[in-house]
């Protein structure tokens, strides 16, 4: 049973609201469980986050309309979280919500969350350029500074 802190929210606005932190997540689709997991971290932390595919909204096909409403969610939401993933930036979307994000944004709001596969971290490129999220040694997901392990905060304080 999940408590009402981890209930997602409707919409930006409503997380808002409620006093929610709020995020877009930059992703793959084909990472869908990396994100889901994601989401259930968030939320214990207090974050609703913008899933794409999970909007009724969305058009089911890429149009004119995705990107506008792309666009709105990155501008809505308090952060902007990537996802680096091989996928992601392989995909032809995630480049440009990050390039959209980056002119939208606060420098200090977008957020990158690296991931490593066969001993190769995807992410790189953009961690000496934006903070990033990980998990701390004490186990407590923490945002870093741009190319730092160390001085880092409980993503729950931002």
């Amino acid at each position: 049973v999940r408590s009402a802190r981890q209930t997602v929210a409707k919409s930006i606005r409503e997380a808002k609201a409620e006093g929610s932190r709020t995020a877009f997540l930059c992703h793959s689709h084909h990472d869908k469980t990396l994100v889901q997991g994601l989401e259930v971290l968030f939320q214990d932390t207090g974050w609703n986050v913008y899933i794409d595919w999970q909007d009724p909204l969305m058009p089911s096909a890429p149009t004119v309309d995705t990107a506008r409403r792309i666009r709105d969610k990155v501008a809505q939401a308090d952060f902007f979280v990537v996802l680096a993933t091989a996928n992601a930036l392989q995909s032809r979307w995630c480049p440009w919500e990050i390039g959209i994000a980056d002119g939208l944004k606060p420098h200090d709001s977008i957020l990158i969350i690296p991931t490593t596969s066969g001993g190769v971290t995807t992410g790189n490129e953009y961690i000496e350029l934006y903070r990033s999220i990980d998990f701390s040694t004490g186990g407590w997901l923490g945002v870093w500074p741009p190319g730092q392990t160390s001085g880092g905060q409980r993503l729950s304080d931002i």
